[in-house]
């Protein structure tokens, strides 16, 4: 089956066929390509089956999301489904305003999701609340023509070598050899989830609301050191120290050589390459000496929201019932570059004429990267204000990074800024027990 967007557009049509006759919301917070996916494939289930009808609804970002539901929720005008970004899973796991997906979808297999992206939007006792949808994760990215310009052969696979390399490239005129954006998800949550490091004390919170931030006690704190260090020395740039002044869009322009970029980021990348410069993606760099573990989902899952009848959650079941089946997770993938979810996928992309097509190249990687050996402090984030949090991260190691602080003052600074929100979330919630 050649997966085209008309391929979509057609597949799986007895899919949802048996649901009452109604009309259902879904809201979601992206815009770009993405959208342009989603819609495709709201289109695709509408066109499908003539028992329901869904209407996908773009609020134009995770945050303006967020505040909307809230909004919506007090009203008591929810969509029936709300697609919600990682880090705002706690916030919405005690909002009472969702019912856990396993709770409404029994019969499903739900053993079947990868681990680092069922894990991320589960109880601590494995109960999965919501069901992973554009699911994204950390991946590498070299300019391999650059590379090799400047005698770098291989693609490198560890810290050392990104150095290495990073030198090279500098010697041979390249002003920015590798480029972060210094943001947490990338810079933090994933380097330390694959290094098997605690970013909070209690598991990351799954075991309970008293945890704290302990991240200026593990290695980290030497990696961001590194990080201020190579930059002090050309080997590493900022998006403040570049022209395009966003990280992407340098590395897609030829500006930047090499960067750890999410996934989701693999069809912009190549299509800006296309005809210029040869892309590789793979895993995340490792420091020597260190167990490669699980990284963690980025992206988004989809709930289902309370106050919905019986006729309206039976179209919603058949819609993720939907999206689902490895040939839309597959769609998603080649037109985005998110990663599928379900470990069946693999098989359906073999049995696949195009299962070697440059556009699924992050499908095997970041399933295989989500896949690797997990702790109980790389099964996600489960901590309060972790939006806010993301913030005073960003302003703290900035600072480091400017040379107003050092690493060490910056980073326990992010921790007692962090602890407080952490405490004030526990105050807000005090008595309630984690699911």
């Amino acid at each position: 089956m050649k997966l085209t967007t008309l391929a979509a557009l057609a597949a799986l049509t007895s899919c949802a066929g048996s649901a009452q006759a109604t009309e259902f919301e879904f809201w979601y917070g992206n815009t770009g390509n993405v959208e342009t996916a989603i819609l495709a494939q709201c289109a695709a289930f509408n066109a499908a089956q003539s028992a329901d009808k869904v209407t996908c609804v773009g609020q134009g970002s995770y945050e303006a999301s967020m505040q909307k539901a809230i909004a919506a929720y007090r009203s008591g005008k929810t969509p029936a489904l709300i697609q919600f970004f990682d880090a705002g899973t706690l916030d919405l796991i005690l909002s009472d305003a969702v019912i856990p997906v396993q709770d409404v979808l029994p019969d499903v297999d739900w053993s079947s999701y990868i681990a680092g992206a069922r894990s991320y939007y589960e109880t601590s006792t494995g109960e999965l609340y919501s069901q992973p949808y554009n699911a994204s994760t950390l991946l590498f990215y070299t300019n391999k023509t650059q590379l090799e310009a400047a005698g770098v052969t291989e693609t490198p696979k560890t810290w050392q070598d990104i150095i290495v390399a990073a030198g090279k490239l500098k010697e041979a005129g390249n002003a920015c050899p590798y480029v972060t954006n210094g943001e947490p998800w990338s810079m933090f949550e994933q380097f330390s989830a694959r290094h098997g490091l605690p970013i909070a004390s209690e598991h990351n919170g799954y075991a309970g609301l008293d945890a704290e931030y302990v991240f200026n006690t593990t290695f980290f704190a030497q990696h961001l050191q590194n990080l201020v260090d190579w930059r002090k020395q050309g080997l590493v740039k900022l998006p403040s120290d570049i022209q395009a002044g966003n990280y992407t869009a340098a590395f897609n322009a030829g500006e930047c050589a090499m960067m750890e970029n999410s996934s989701g980021s693999y069809t912009g990348s190549a299509q800006a390459f296309a005809g210029k410069y040869e892309l590789t993606v793979s895993l995340t760099p490792m420091y020597e000496g260190y167990e490669r573990h699980n990284t963690l989902v980025g992206g988004a899952s989809i709930y289902i929201m309370k106050g919905h009848d019986d006729a309206e959650i039976a179209a919603a079941k058949g819609f993720l019932n939907f999206l689902r089946q490895p040939e839309q997770q597959l769609f998603m993938t080649a037109n985005t570059g998110y990663v599928p979810v379900t470990n069946d996928v693999l098989d359906a992309l073999a049995a696949s004429p195009d299962a070697n097509d440059p556009k699924y190249a992050t499908a095997a990687l970041g399933i295989e990267s989500m896949n690797e050996p997990g702790t109980d402090d790389t099964r996600g984030i489960r901590l309060g204000f972790y939006v806010q949090f993301r913030t005073i991260f960003i302003e703290e190691t900035q600072k480091a990074f400017n040379g107003e602080k050092t690493v060490k003052a910056a980073l326990d600074d992010a921790k007692s800024r962090g602890d407080e929100l952490l405490r004030r979330f526990e105050q807000t919630y005090q008595g309630v027990q984690l699911p």
